[in-house]
């Protein structure tokens, strides 16, 4: 299982089922608010009732657009991507799950139309993305708290924004978090192309950390390593290479990683930690293989090889909404200087939602599907 996402508080889930009523249910007052265009609108969105194959239990629905209270926002979604922890989600198999029924998508970018008498913190024109996960962005305009947005700014490309507060967000923290890395050291990590592993690469390669990514053999091999490369990845080498004797000369030329990021388990995870310099951390932070992380006794005891994982949920639990909105404009610098750029994405327009979510589930994808609304 994916372990990337954020929390979802029991409020945020009160106010997704009141705002879950359908189109013929009654609205609450409106307080007074200030907007261009606050006119009241049928919303479209994909809603699951129960957990399943998201490509079945997902359907595209109409909601009401709930008015807009004094400290809430409405806010028209622009762009969702979908995670693994959103498939995961809905599957019900991830560590926090929304009461049901729920509008699925953790992570996306919006622009604000109209906010209530008593926000400060955002105005219209501005874009806003979830403070936390199971916000519901998969749909075409929305009424939220302002306490579950934060605003970033519109200076940086819509998909970087709309793939800002998940991906690079756990990229970064484990970079900085568990090894107190010095420019030239070394970072192992597999599942290279996904979305982490790629914020992974450009993040490293703006602190001066070399990187040895592995991903698994394909036909397009050749083509995945020089989209890599051309991202700043200094090696990246297949999951079978990983394995053979010849890794040792490798590493006489390039210093052995003090830290590996996990994404997969089993076999893989091993052959990380394999590789690890004595004293180093691995940080597993998912479960593509949906097997258990092995290490051997001999790796604990002579090279002294810690384990530990990354949720940024719990993060977020143990970090104020200062310190996240921190993170959030660090990353916005870096995509400013270029450095740090959205992943491979494919737009899909919402009414398409079934092609994205099909697609989003086969193997060897390395192209994020975005929502557009």
């Amino acid at each position: 299982m994916w372990v990337c996402g954020a929390l979802w508080g029991a409020r945020a889930s009160a106010r997704l089922q009141r705002r879950l009523r359908p189109a013929s249910g009654r609205r609450r007052p409106a307080a007074a608010s200030y907007s261009a265009s606050a006119e009241p609108s049928r919303v479209r969105a994909l809603v699951y009732g129960h957990h399943g194959d998201p490509a079945k239990v997902v359907e595209l629905k109409n909601l009401e657009l709930a008015a807009v209270g004094g400290s809430d926002v409405h806010v028209k979604m622009l762009a969702a991507p979908i995670n693994p922890s959103d498939i995961n989600m809905i599957q019900g198999n991830y560590g926090l799950l929304p009461k049901l029924p729920a509008v699925g998508g953790n992570e996306g970018v919006g622009q604000v139309v109209a906010v209530g008498s008593s926000v400060t913190g955002v105005k219209p024109g501005d874009w806003v993305i979830p403070a936390n996960a199971g916000l519901g962005t998969w749909r075409t305009e929305a009424v939220f708290s302002e306490e579950a947005l934060i605003g970033v700014p519109n200076d940086i490309p819509l998909q970087s924004a709309a793939t800002l507060g998940v991906n690079p967000c756990t990229a970064y923290r484990m970079l900085m978090d568990f090894e107190q890395l010095q420019p030239g050291d070394s970072v192992i990590q597999n599942a290279s192309n996904s979305g982490v592993g790629q914020a992974v690469i450009q993040i490293a390669a703006a602190l001066g950390l070399r990187t040895i990514n592995v991903v698994r053999d394909r036909p397009d091999i050749q083509k995945l390593t020089d989209r890599l490369k051309n991202l700043g990845a200094e090696h990246v080498i297949t999951e079978e290479e990983l394995r053979k004797h010849e890794m040792k000369n490798f590493f006489k030329d390039v210093p052995q990683p003090r830290l590996a990021l996990n994404c997969v388990g089993g076999r893989s995870s091993t052959e990380l930690l394999r590789h690890l310099a004595r004293g180093g951390t691995m940080v597993t932070y998912g479960g593509m293989a949906k097997q258990p992380v092995i290490a051997s006794v001999s790796l604990l005891i002579f090279k002294d090889l810690k384990l530990r994982g990354f949720w940024l949920s719990q993060w977020k639990k143990d970090h104020s909404p200062e310190q996240f909105k921190g993170l959030i404009l660090t990353l916005c610098d870096l995509i400013r200087q270029g450095q740090l750029t959205a992943p491979a994405c494919s737009k899909v327009p919402l009414q398409d939602y079934q092609r994205a979510l099909e697609t989003s589930m086969q193997p060897f994808v390395s192209s994020k599907q975005i929502l557009t609304m």
